[in-house]
C-alpha cells in the first residue's frame, strides 16, 4: 500500500548545496514508494539533502536504507554498531567499561570509500549525540571547483588517472597490539589495496562532469615522477580547498542528512575537549554505476 505522505522538497539556492524534505517519516516508507524516487532524484539534483524531523530506531534507520538502496557493512569491524553492522557509530561517548565505534573520525576532505574499487554512492548521517557548540559538516562540491578550475590545472588532470589509497587512515585497534608499523602498513594494503579512477568522472544520472580527487585519500598522478607528481598535487588540493569553495552544514537533532559521494567532499568538525559527540552512519548504494564507464 502506498503511504499517504506528503513530501515536500525545498531546492538548494544557485550556487549552494543542500536540499530541505519535510514532510515525511522515512520509517513508513515501503519499496515502490513514489517518495523513494523523488528522495533519490533530490539528492542527485541538490548533492545533498536534508531530512527534518526524524526519530529513528537503529533498526528503523537500517530499514529505511533498505528501501531507498543497499546499506553498506563497512569492512572495518571496530566502527560497527554492536547490533547493527550496517551502522557507522562515529562517537566519543563510550558505555562503562566498554568502547563503541570510533571517536575523531573523518577530520580530513574525503569522499567516503574513494579508495574502493567500487565507491560508495551514498552517505547518510543521523546525530545522536548533539554537542553544545560545533555541531557542523563541511563540503566542497567537485562539479562546481572543476567548472571553476584555471586552464593550467584542467590540464593536468583531463585525461588523467589518480591513485587512491586509505591506509594512511587506519585507525589502530586492540589486535594490533604488538604489531610492527611494517606489519600494519601490509594489512591495511591487504585490506584495501591501492586503486585507480578518472580524475574526471561523469555522473551517470545528471552526466555532469566531476573532479574525483582528494587530500585525503588520493596519493599521486599516474605516471607522473615524484617532483612533479607533489608540484601538481600541491597545486591542485590548494585550490580545491579555497575557503570560496568550502559549504558549512549545520546540523541539528532529528536531521537526517544524505548526501552524493559523487560531488562532494567532506569533513568533520574538531570538537572542543570535552563535548561530548555521537552520530550514526549508512553508507548506501545506489546501485548505478559510480561513474560512467565503471561496471555496478
Amino acid at each position: 500500500m502506498e503511504t499517504t505522505q506528503i513530501i515536500q522538497i525545498e531546492d538548494a539556492k544557485p550556487g549552494e548545496i543542500g536540499g530541505i524534505i519535510s514532510g515525511i517519516d522515512v520509517k513508513e516508507l515501503k519499496k515502490g514508494d513514489p517518495e523513494l524516487a523523488e528522495i533519490r532524484n533530490a539528492i542527485y539534483r541538490n548533492k545533498l539533502v536534508v531530512i527534518r524531523n526524524q526519530s529513528l530506531e537503529p533498526e528503523e534507520y537500517v530499514a529505511f536504507t533498505r528501501v531507498l538502496g543497499r546499506p553498506q557493512v563497512y569492512f572495518q569491524e571496530n566502527y560497527h554498531h554492536p547490533d547493527y553492522p550496517e551502522i557507522f557509530v562515529s562517537s566519543n561517548v563510550n558505555k562503562e567499561g566498554e568502547k563503541v565505534g570510533v571517536a575523531g573520525t573523518g577530520h580530513y576532505w574525503h569522499t567516503d570509500c574513494q579508495f574502493e574499487a567500487k565507491p560508495l554512492s551514498f552517505t547518510s548521517i543521523t546525530p545522536i549525540v548533539i554537542p553544545p557548540t560545533i555541531r557542523e559538516t563541511r563540503y566542497i562540491d567537485m562539479h562546481e571547483v572543476y567548472n571553476k578550475m584555471p586552464e593550467d590545472l584542467k590540464k593536468i588532470v583531463e585525461g588523467a588517472t589518480l591513485i587512491h589509497g586509505g591506509n594512511n587512515r587506519y585507525k589502530v585497534t586492540p589486535d594490533d597490539i604488538d604489531k610492527s608499523i611494517q606489519q600494519l602498513i601490509d594489512k591495511m594494503n591487504e585490506m584495501v589495496p591501492f586503486v585507480k579512477h578518472p580524475a574526471i568522472i561523469e555522473h551517470p544520472v545528471t552526466g555532469d562532469k566531476i573532479l574525483y580527487m582528494s587530500s585525503g585519500f588520493t596519493m599521486k598522478i599516474d605516471g607522473l615522477k615524484h617532483e612533479e607528481n607533489e608540484e601538481a598535487m600541491k597545486k591542485l588540493f590548494e585550490f580545491i580547498e579555497k575557503e570560496e569553495h568550502i559549504h558549512v552544514h549545520t546540523w541539528e537533532k532529528g536531521d537526517l542528512i544524505i548526501w552524493d559521494n559523487r560531488y562532494l567532499l567532506h569533513m568533520s568538525s574538531a570538537l572542543p575537549p570535552g563535548e561530548k559527540s555521537k552520530s550514526y552512519r549508512i553508507g548506501i548504494y545506489d546501485d548505478l554505476p559510480f561513474y560512467v564507464g565503471l561496471e555496478k
